[in-house]
């Protein structure tokens, strides 16, 4: 079986877990918590560590097995499926989602003639190479586009601070700090997408004692430095347009990329920033695409190129069901708060509860 090494690990982790977050992280946390909202970030961002090390201690314990055959081991082979099942239906109905974003996010900002169509095969015909590729290359593409997604995020940033506007942050914490909580709770979905991907991703992991505490480690690595990214992201939106009008604006970045000049001579950079930002969204649907055929490898023995092209073809449907921003975003949103969330954070933390009982017990 192929494997990933440590720092393959760490950069797809944080690919995976920086996806699509940048784009409209600012509008979501700042409608919650106002001009403290970057404040929020970094405490919503942690969450993910604990689960992180939670999903690595599961591999110490049941080697070269994902979160859908321990969950069978665990908690009995019908309830095992359920859950492979939920899985299976969650991940896929939102990497389709994430999909139909790529295609709305490009035809809104620099190519609104061109049909969504186009957007959907061009980046589905990358996804699936990348999956059909295998694992090791997908953590090889993610090892080479990342450093650039970082870069470009922060060209975005360094070259917007002209346009601050003074005064921005001012008052700090005036509401308290119980609007940062709210902030917290809007990130910790992102968190999940992760630990979803996490899941299925243990069987091509190494288990020795060495390489599992650098997989602890790059843990909090990925989510440290994607919760600063982000950071960086939500206070430069609210330094430069204001708590209100970054709260309207649902991909406040891309607005910032039209608005960047160089030396005042290079101006509408932003299709090169989107071009870089292509391989996040890449990445980020490859995740959940990964998801699907685990789960339908695992609980229905199903494999094989046959299996992706359905796989594909219901991505494609889709993407082709949201056709405009704004229900696109509230399903994402509803999708994020109301199944992704609360699934991997309860399934995640009964699989370690069950296990450390199970440990106790059998001490006794």
């Amino acid at each position: 079986m192929e494997r990933i090494s440590p720092h393959q690990f760490m950069t797809l982790g944080a690919a995976v877990l920086l996806g699509t977050t940048f784009l409209p992280v600012a509008s979501m946390v700042t409608g919650v918590s106002g001009r403290d909202g970057w404040m929020s970030i970094l405490p919503g961002m942690a969450v993910g560590i604990p689960y992180g090390l939670m999903v690595i201690s599961l591999l110490e314990q049941y080697p070269h097995k994902n979160l859908l055959q321990i969950s069978e081991t665990l908690l009995g082979n019908w309830i095992g499926k359920l859950i492979g099942v939920l899985y299976i239906l969650i991940t896929g109905y939102f990497g389709g989602l994430l999909l139909a974003q790529a295609g709305d996010i490009y035809q809104s900002s620099i190519m609104p003639l061109t049909p969504l169509g186009v957007f959907y095969l061009g980046g589905l015909l990358l996804v699936f190479y990348l999956v059909s590729s295998g694992i090791e290359v997908f953590a090889r593409f993610s090892e080479l586009i990342f450093p650039l997604i970082v870069i470009a995020l922060v060209l975005n940033v360094g070259l917007s601070i002209p346009r601050i506007e003074e005064g921005g942050l001012l008052p700090i914490l005036s509401e308290g700090i119980l609007p940062l909580l709210g902030g917290g709770l809007k990130v910790e979905p992102f968190v999940m997408e992760y630990i979803l991907f996490l899941a299925g991703l243990l069987p091509f992991l190494p288990n020795n004692k060495r390489e599992l505490g650098q997989f602890k480690t790059g843990v909090w690595r990925a989510v440290f430095l994607v919760g600063i990214m982000d950071t960086l992201v939500v206070l430069i939106q609210i330094l430069v347009f204001g708590p209100a009008e970054t709260i309207r604006l649902v991909y406040g970045l891309l607005v910032l990329g039209k608005m960047v000049e160089v030396s005042r001579t290079i101006a509408g950079v932003e299709s090169i920033f989107l071009g870089i930002w292509f391989g996040a969204l890449v990445i980020k649907v490859s995740a959940f695409f990964y998801t699907v055929i685990w789960g339908l490898e695992t609980v229905f023995s199903l494999k094989g190129l046959k299996w992706n092209l359905v796989v594909g073809v219901v991505f494609m449907g889709i993407a082709v069901m949201y056709t405009r921003g704004p229900s696109l975003i509230v399903e994402i949103g509803f999708v994020d708060d109301h199944l992704i969330f609360p699934f991997a954070s309860i399934w995640v933390l009964t699989l370690w509860g069950v296990t450390r009982w199970k440990k106790g017990t059998s001490g006794l």
